[in-house]
């Protein structure tokens, strides 16, 4: 009997233990990294939305960075919708290394490819 208490209290012991441990992992603040072309990411939706006030972005990529010795470019696919009309926005940022001053936001309106039908 003696050992089947102490057994419990240690039990307890451990899972108390377990408990407060876990908890205390999840009550601690994300440090999730904000990637470095977020606040490019920003300026390319902020841009698109001028350009297509009526339109709803419903999707965003990063396509990727190109880093030269004075500029360095970031490419985006933005996905929106405007009524019925479903279309994809390329948006290239251009700025400088050192600086980071813009140099120029381009923007190429993209179609949506039409599916294919399968031949019987």
């Amino acid at each position: 009997m003696k050992k089947i208490t102490v057994l419990l209290c240690i039990a307890c012991f451990l899972l108390s233990g377990y408990q407060s441990a876990s908890s205390a992992a999840a009550t601690q603040p994300s440090t999730q990294q904000v990637p470095s072309y977020a606040k490019w990411g920003q300026l390319a939706m902020k841009r698109t939305k001028e350009a297509y006030p009526k339109a709803d972005i419903v999707d965003y990529l990063h396509i990727g960075r190109q880093e030269g010795p004075v500029l360095t470019t970031e490419k985006f696919r933005l996905w929106l919708k405007e009524g019925d009309k479903e279309f994809g926005v390329n948006v290239t940022i251009s700025f400088y290394k050192e600086t980071e001053a813009v140099k120029e936001v381009k923007m190429e309106e993209i179609k949506r490819k039409a599916k294919r039908k399968k031949r019987s």
